[in-house]
C-alpha cells in the first residue's frame, strides 16, 4: 500500500454501518502504521467547491485510479484504518492530485483559507 493509492476499505456510513467503499490512502500515520483515508463518492452533487476534488474521465489519472465512474474525493469524509482492514488497492492517483489533497486538508486544519 502506498500514499495516493485508491483502496477498498470498510468505511462508516451515516447510519453507523460499515460499507466497503473506495478511499484514497492519504498518509500512513506514525505509531501503529494505520492509514488516514479519504472517502470517494459518485455523488458529485455533494461537492464542496475548493475543498473536495472531482475526478472524471479525461483527467490524467482517472484510468489509473481504478474508479469506474466520475467521482468525488471528499476531504470531509475522513477515516483511520489499520492496513490489515484494507481490502487492497484498485489504482492510484497522480502524485500532483495527492499533493493537492494533502495541501488542502493542511490549509483547512491550520485555519488558512482553502486555495489561498
Amino acid at each position: 500500500m502506498n500514499e495516493g493509492d485508491v483502496v477498498l476499505a470498510p468505511l462508516p456510513q451515516a447510519d453507523g454501518r460499515l460499507k466497503n467503499r473506495p478511499a484514497v490512502a492519504l498518509r500512513r500515520l506514525p505509531g501503529f502504521g494505520d492509514w488516514l483515508l479519504c472517502g470517494v463518492s459518485t455523488q458529485l452533487r455533494q461537492e464542496i467547491a475548493g475543498f473536495d476534488d472531482p475526478i472524471r474521465p479525461g483527467h490524467v489519472d482517472f484510468n489509473a485510479s481504478g474508479l469506474k465512474a466520475p467521482s468525488l474525493i471528499r476531504l470531509g469524509f475522513l477515516a483511520v484504518a489499520p492496513e490489515a482492514k484494507l481490502l487492497g488497492s484498485i489504482g492510484a492517483l497522480d502524485p500532483e492530485r495527492h499533493r493537492r489533497l494533502l495541501n488542502r486538508l493542511c490549509d483547512y486544519l491550520a485555519n488558512r483559507p482553502v486555495g489561498a
